[in-house]
């Protein structure tokens, strides 16, 4: 199964953002997300519309925060990226009027609704400033890019 890590990739760039006072633009961004230019702005969309970065055009554009990194949560990125699935696990569905079926569903339901809630909980009480490493200035090769 493949998995999703938009998550983690965006907030990778929006700690790399915060060290930096020039704009980035889409391809430098790009290359540290291992994607595309086009696919790195359709990910960020959301978070432009949210208001945590800014991006411009042309000569001197590119990707900038908006907001100071205490100011934006995990929870918050988390939305704004439309909440991608947290969880994997699925319920059957093949025999609906099964009573094992039904018993076993709604113990994974209630069990994943409650780990999604705590979850949540937690995201919403990190914020960003707190990720970022306290005594030394992430390096672009270890990132995956020389240009951030």
């Amino acid at each position: 199964m493949n998995k999703d890590t938009r998550l983690s990739d965006v907030l990778h760039v929006l700690l790399h953002l915060a060290q930096v006072e020039a704009p980035l633009t889409s391809e430098v961004l790009a290359v540290s997300m291992g994607t595309n230019p086009a696919v790195f702005r359709r990910t960020m969309a959301g978070l432009r519309r949210a208001g945590y970065v800014t991006s411009g055009k042309g000569h001197g554009g590119g990707w900038r925060l908006a907001r100071p990194l205490k100011e934006i949560s995990l929870l918050a990125v988390y939305e704004a990226l439309d909440r991608p699935t947290l969880f994997a696990i699925g319920s059957r569905s093949r025999h609906p009027d099964c009573m094992i079926e039904k018993s076993v569903n709604a113990a994974l339901s209630d069990t994943m609704l409650r780990a999604e809630s705590l979850l949540l909980e937690r995201f919403g009480q990190v914020t960003l400033d707190q990720l970022m490493p306290q005594h030394s200035r992430a390096s672009p090769e270890d990132c995956g890019t020389e240009t951030l």
